[in-house]
């Protein structure tokens, strides 16, 4: 776990048109650096989601044929993102500037990670009566863990899952309904 930091507490704010610049911005300078090994690059999180409160850092998803860190590493310590360990499988973590501006994520294309990040988007962007209840969880938690990291996002873990599933059997029962057609 990391160290608690006092500028690195949780606030949540409502949506800024900046974060959407901020995205692009960011993401010219990942594919820059990181070259042909990108297979696509999108805007995941909060931020990327119109309408809902979100704290005010850049959530990225870099995707990858392989998935190594030392092929990445380096080249992201160069544009100010530091290494955080994490205990999952599948996904390379990596945050920058203190406080937080960007969070990024380097997952394979295709595996789980890849598309959990994308179901979770954009199953609220598409469901306005989701956002509004993700982001009064997201307050009461807020408050309750201003400065407890971990705790803020264990406690949104049910939520996630639970939209998770329901995005899951949404697009499997549209490709059902494709394959009988």
């Amino acid at each position: 776990m990391e160290a608690v930091n006092a500028r690195d507490g949780i606030e949540l704010l409502p949506r800024d048109s900046l974060w959407t610049r901020m995205f692009s911005e960011e993401r010219d300078r990942l594919l820059s650096a990181l070259g042909e090994m990108v297979r696509g690059i999108d805007h995941v999180g909060s931020t990327a989601v119109p309408g809902l409160e979100a704290k005010p850092i850049i959530d990225i998803m870099v995707s990858v044929d392989i998935l190594e860190l030392g092929t990445v590493k380096e080249i992201l310590e160069d544009l100010g993102y530091l290494h955080v360990p994490i205990d999952e499988t599948g996904r390379l973590f990596f945050r920058k500037g203190m406080p937080r501006t960007h969070h990024l994520h380097v997952v394979r294309r295709g595996s789980w990670e890849y598309w959990k990040h994308l179901f979770f988007r954009d199953r609220l962007v598409d469901n306005k009566d989701e956002i509004r209840e993700y982001a009064a969880l997201k307050m009461e938690l807020a408050e309750r863990f201003h400065h407890d990291r971990e705790a803020y996002s264990k406690g949104k873990e049910a939520f996630i899952e639970g939209l998770l599933a329901k995005a899951v059997l949404e697009r499997l029962v549209r490709i059902d309904r494709l394959s009988i057609s």
